[in-house]
């Protein structure tokens, strides 16, 4: 990622910040209308995942500029994500969503530049997530 999309990703974020319990509830929902078949992975309150999906997002985005003090979180996560049953082509559909919800809360502030550069991100994060994941189930 260039440090410009890092900056577009983070001031993106920002703004999406005030309406986190509409982005995250809008994300869930999206998630579910592409692939029905991932709602048994979420058994708990909707509304903390939610929450938990902003902090973690939040987390990520704040730390894309320091890349090598969240790859251990993020493969981390990535191992705990695959205990839940999430397996490498859930990803994809999850960046779909992401995408699909950032569009709708940023509005005309999701120009193709930030869509680029939330693309960059995601990438990032969920590459690094699947190599954590597939090296524990490696070793």
């Amino acid at each position: 990622m260039s440090p410009e999309q890092v900056k577009l990703v983070k001031s993106s974020f920002a703004s999406v910040l005030p309406i986190a319990a509409e982005a995250g509830t809008l994300f869930y929902q999206r998630l579910f209308a592409l692939d029905p078949a991932l709602r048994p992975l979420f058994k708990g309150d909707m509304a903390e995942q939610s929450r938990l999906l902003i902090r973690m997002t939040a987390v990520a985005v704040n730390g894309l500029d320091r890349l090598e003090t969240l790859v251990p979180a993020l493969r981390a996560l990535g191992v705990r994500h695959a205990g839940y049953g999430v397996v490498d082509a859930h990803y994809e559909t999850v960046g779909e969503a992401l995408l699909w919800t950032l569009e709708r809360g940023l509005g005309e502030g999701f120009t193709p530049e930030t869509a680029e550069a939330w693309n960059a991100a995601y990438a990032v994060l969920a590459k690094t997530m699947q190599s954590g994941a597939r090296d524990a189930a490696a070793a």
